[in-house]
């Protein structure tokens, strides 16, 4: 549980340097950062793996890059269910997605897992 806790955490902190630094993604209260969290790693944690393995062919006939769209729609879903998060398009939600997972893998280097 307090592994949950912790990675809901970071994610929280990733999603707001995103919003801090994308254009077109916002969050309009700490509320709704908290949420947008929980939700994004639901969302991750189980719509994401069925969107990977559904586009399994397209992303390996782009070499991978098809992920990116996957991991951003995945990023919309969660910016579409949570009122207070919001994304202008399809590119923010792309470069949304990549920012939030780059940031979160960096703290997660620095957080201590049991």
């Amino acid at each position: 549980m307090v592994g949950f806790l912790i990675h809901t955490v970071v994610l929280a902190i990733a999603i707001g340097i995103t919003a801090n630094v994308v254009p077109g993604v916002s969050v309009t209260s700490w509320i709704a950062l908290a949420i947008a969290a929980l939700v994004l790693g639901l969302v991750n944690a189980v719509v994401r793996p069925l969107l990977l393995i559904l586009t399994l062919p397209i992303t390996v006939l782009t070499l991978g890059l098809f992920y990116l769209v996957v991991n951003g729609a995945a990023f919309a879903l969660a910016a579409a269910i949570v009122p207070g998060f919001q994304l202008a398009g399809w590119k923010a939600a792309i470069l949304g997605a990549l920012l939030t997972s780059v940031v979160s893998w960096f703290l997660g280097i620095f957080v201590k897992r049991d």
